[in-house]
């Protein structure tokens, strides 16, 4: 059963607005000393590599003050949905299956009215099934795995029944506690199909506190990004190009990693679950930017050197339609 999900209230609206027009003249500060207190635990020893492919998908330019608070050069980024397939040995998965058939019905209409319209996807966005067709050498995957339960992450699903879903527990528990979802969140894709509930019960991982290794084997290691949701967390792979760091939501763009930015709080208020946990995973993830290649799952530029050779064209052709 379709169930809408949580709407903003007024007074969470209000001060949503009264905090983009504080943050874009005085920009929430990175916390030094915070930055200070962070270890490095060091990178797994990987015994195999795995092979990551982000998904052919259509562009749309965003304006940057939105995605990286304060910051208003280049005027605009470029944001996609990307949906990215890792090939393990062992079994392949979908990353963030992010968009389904008739989106804006199956998934768009369950979202407040305050969100839709910012998050609408352009017509021509590709659903996941789409841009897996497009690249008929890859394996079928074995099961999805979102970093969290956003519907911009899941709803791809939709189109894949009876798919297994690796889900971190907490974010299971959170998606699912409550008469409505949270914010952002969607239910419907992750029913009446397998759910694989994993805890990050590893040790800490470059500047992240607890890690779950999916393989065992040191090659995709899930590491602890909570903040955007309770259970968000990042895939750590080792790739036969050095290390690649998944990030997801926890920051939607590498510039709000290089300068520590957190999103703007429209719509990062709605969005953020915990927005001091938020801004603390992006210190994070700053620091550990000098040992793997940080891609977050929304960055279409972040995300080129792991697309096919044969989107080109199609990268060419979505250009033109911006």
């Amino acid at each position: 059963m379709t169930e809408m999900a949580r709407t903003p209230s007024l007074l969470e609206c209000c001060t949503a607005a009264v905090g983009l027009a504080t943050g874009a003249v005085r920009p929430r500060r990175a916390d030094e000393r915070f930055l200070r207190s962070l270890t490095n635990a060091g990178l797994p020893t990987p015994r195999r590599t795995v092979r990551v492919t982000a998904l052919p998908q259509t562009p749309r330019s965003v304006p940057t003050a939105i995605i990286v608070e304060g910051v208003y050069t280049p005027r605009h980024v470029t944001n996609a949905l990307t949906t990215f397939v890792v090939e393990h040995p062992d079994a392949t998965f979908l990353l963030d299956p992010s968009v389904c058939v008739d989106v804006e019905q199956r998934a768009l209409a369950q979202l407040p009215t305050v969100l839709r319209a910012l998050v609408r996807p352009p017509s021509s966005t590709l659903p996941t099934t789409t841009a897996l067709r497009r690249e008929p050498s890859l394996p079928t995957p074995d099961f999805a795995l979102p970093t969290h339960a956003h519907w911009d992450h899941v709803c791809g699903l939709l189109d894949l029944p009876g798919l297994p879903v690796h889900l971190h527990r907490t974010e299971h528990q959170w998606i699912g506690t409550g008469a409505v979802p949270p914010a952002g969140g969607v239910r419907d894709a992750l029913l009446d199909r397998p759910i694989v509930e994993y805890e990050l019960d590893g040790p800490p991982v470059l500047t992240f506190t607890r890690s779950h290794d999916l393989f065992g084997d040191g090659s995709v290691v899930l590491v602890d990004l909570a903040g955007h949701t309770p259970g968000s967390i990042g895939v750590l792979a080792h790739t036969a190009r050095g290390w690649v760091l998944l990030a997801g939501d926890a920051a939607w763009h590498t510039e709000q990693v290089d300068r520590i930015r957190q999103k703007a709080s429209f719509p990062g208020n709605f969005v953020d679950n915990d927005r001091d946990e938020a801004f603390k995973a992006l210190h994070r993830l700053h620091v550990a930017r000098h040992f793997a290649t940080i891609v977050p799952t929304h960055d279409h530029a972040a995300s080129e050197h792991l697309r096919p050779r044969g989107a080109a064209h199609d990268e060419a052709v979505d250009r033109q339609r911006l």
